[in-house]
């Protein structure tokens, strides 16, 4: 892995690490919510806003006080400040996460990176038409197989990743990250990049919501879409190697992973 870290500078304040705002989270899933913003900020970045519903607010606030909330009826002023927009985490495909995904699609700022992952996916599976007539210009995508699948109406894509994640990036103009137990990632522009790190222990609920905060969290702080993709698959992947030492991969949740972040970090400084 070649990417450096963004720099932190002496003379800085929070706002000069850029600002997340994180839309996630169901009264089902409030666990994707806390998981993709915490990881955003063990990564570097200075402020995570999180909308959600209040019931999840007061579930994700119970387990840590370094989070912003923001009121869903306030999304649409929000999306015109953050500097990063991660989105679809847990979110639901039911009626009120559609709602909300809506008002995503129609106010969200074309120039503003965007990740989505999970319902954002699966939810854009099925509006690709009006998602694709948007002209989104910085997005990421980070699907597993089936989001996958479902992204290019298709039944799998196991027999050929590597094409599957071409025909996403052609579609929908993104970089495509593509969840496997090697990671595959392509951008429009032909690049591409294999990720060896990791092993089993992160086939657990919540892994790739993790995942989603720490790419959010390096773009946030100026990392290029690409660069800040490729390298978070690559931190993730150790966070699982260092909470797989500890814990063996019968028993790293994903939270071990959030906990392993700084070691990784340490571990890529060197």
């Amino acid at each position: 892995m070649e990417f450096r870290l963004p720099e932190r500078i002496e003379i800085s304040n929070k706002s000069t690490y850029g600002r997340v705002l994180n839309i996630a989270g169901s009264d089902y899933m409030p666990g994707a919510a806390y998981l993709s913003s915490v990881s955003a900020l063990k990564v570097g970045c200075g402020y995570c806003f999180l909308a959600t519903s209040k019931k999840v607010i007061s579930t994700v606030a119970a387990k840590s006080s370094n989070i912003v909330f923001v009121d869903p009826k306030n999304i649409i002023k929000a999306m015109q400040t953050a500097d990063v927009i991660e989105i679809g985490c847990g979110l639901s495909t039911n009626y009120s996460g559609k709602k909300v995904f809506n008002k995503f699609i129609k106010y969200a700022p074309s120039q503003t990176p965007i990740i989505v992952d999970a319902d954002g996916l699966n939810l854009i599976s099925e509006k690709n038409a009006e998602f694709i007539k948007r002209k989104f210009q910085k997005v990421i995508f980070t699907p597993h197989p089936l989001e996958a699948a479902r992204l290019l109406n298709t039944d799998s894509v196991l027999d050929n990743i590597a094409g599957a994640a071409k025909l996403i990036s052609e579609k929908y103009n993104c970089i495509t990250v593509l969840k496997t137990h090697n990671t595959f990632i392509y951008s429009p522009d032909g690049r591409s990049y294999t990720n060896t790190t990791g092993n089993s222990s992160m086939a657990k609920a919540g892994s790739g919501d993790v995942l989603t905060g720490m790419i959010a969290g390096l773009v946030a702080q100026g990392m290029g879409l690409f660069e800040a993709a490729a390298l978070a698959v690559h931190l993730h992947g150790l966070c699982g190697d260092i909470a797989k030492e500890k814990l063996t991969e019968y028993s790293v949740m994903a939270e071990d992973l959030i906990s392993s972040i700084h070691l990784a970090i340490n571990s890529y400084l060197k």
